[in-house]
């Protein structure tokens, strides 16, 4: 009988991966044989490594102009990596409680592992989020008030090519246009995301109809493999930003299929633009994960935008959303 020893770890391999492959190789070593190990899907959930439950706690203030005054922000269990701030304020400081994104003893019923760009989702979007309400508290439209608050020169171009190809004219929030913008760093990266949606108030869903990536990576020596991996990771952050969530009781998990654990359809798919900035002089950067970073605020801000509710907790599944709006 023909037989194949499974795959071993990789980029996105809990621990799953590779307690089958130690077990392969243990029966392997008995038999005499090659041996592959095939778990359930029930069993590849029970036995797979999550992304930690990560809080992010900002205190902040801005001046009547719109200039940020102060930040203090922490962050819980997410790790530092995206917490960075490139805002330009007199303030601040960044406190990072735990260790990173692996387990803190006593803080999860179930294994931690890595998660496309660990952290910088979490850290993108307690920031962005938090912007969002600060240039809504002083009356100003999100790209100004961004702008009016960054010297870092990378990030300024960044967020002017998104907003040229988006297509964006200034309103203060919430327009009821449901555009969205979202700007973060990872992997030597900056990324700035715009998005499009509707929402249906009465059932609480939202449908992305556009979504704009610029990203300045460096010298990009594969354009074409960059804008395969962002549109990938624009597709992949859907899910953490509107479905994907792991329910579990004590160290029992729920889900034991992807009936009851919702990952993006394709019908899900938005309208994908992508612009890479040509920075040829600059070494070269990461591009596979910091596409993904932003997704999660840029729908959050979206969503208040079209409605005016904002989402303070990924994923912003129908309930949450409708909740949110009955507090408005």
């Amino acid at each position: 009988m023909r037989v194949i020893t499974p795959y071993i770890g990789g980029a996105f391999g809990g621990k799953s991966n590779n307690q089958q492959a130690l077990e392969a190789v243990r029966l392997a070593k008995l038999s005499g044989k090659p041996v592959q190990v095939a778990w359930t899907r029930a069993e590849e959930f029970f036995y797979d490594t999550f992304r930690p439950a990560a809080i992010v706690k900002i205190q902040a203030g801005v001046t009547e102009s719109g200039l940020i005054s102060f930040w203090d922000y922490g962050v819980y269990f997410a790790g530092e990596r995206g917490a960075p701030q490139f805002y330009n304020i007199p303030h601040h400081r960044t406190v990072v409680y735990g260790s990173g994104w692996t387990t803190v003893p006593g803080s999860h019923p179930f294994a931690t592992g890595p998660w496309r760009a660990p952290g910088s989702n979490t850290n993108c979007f307690g920031r962005e989020s938090h912007i969002d309400m600060l240039a809504a508290k002083v009356g100003m439209d999100p790209v100004e008030f961004r702008l009016k608050n960054l010297k870092d020169e990378r990030m300024q171009r960044v967020l002017q090519a998104a907003a040229n190809e988006f297509g964006w004219s200034p309103a203060k929030g919430p327009s009821k246009r449901g555009y969205g913008v979202a700007c973060g760093t990872d992997a030597g990266t900056y990324v700035a995301h715009m998005a499009e949606v509707a929402v249906n108030e009465r059932t609480g869903s939202v449908v992305v109809n556009r979504v704009v990536c610029a990203q300045e990576m460096g010298l990009c020596v594969n354009p074409e493999g960059a804008r395969l991996q962002m549109e990938g990771g624009i597709t992949m952050g859907l899910g953490y930003a509107l479905s994907e969530e792991v329910r579990f009781k004590g160290g029992e998990i729920l889900h034991s299929n992807f009936d009851t654990y919702t990952i993006p359809h394709f019908s899900w798919l938005p309208q994908i633009k992508t612009v890479i900035l040509d920075a040829k002089d600059s070494p070269c950067q990461g591009g596979g994960e910091p596409p993904i970073i932003c997704m999660g605020a840029v729908i959050a801000n979206a969503v208040f935008d079209a409605t005016g509710a904002r989402l303070l907790q990924l994923p912003m599944t129908p309930e949450r959303i409708k909740d949110a709006l009955s507090r408005i």
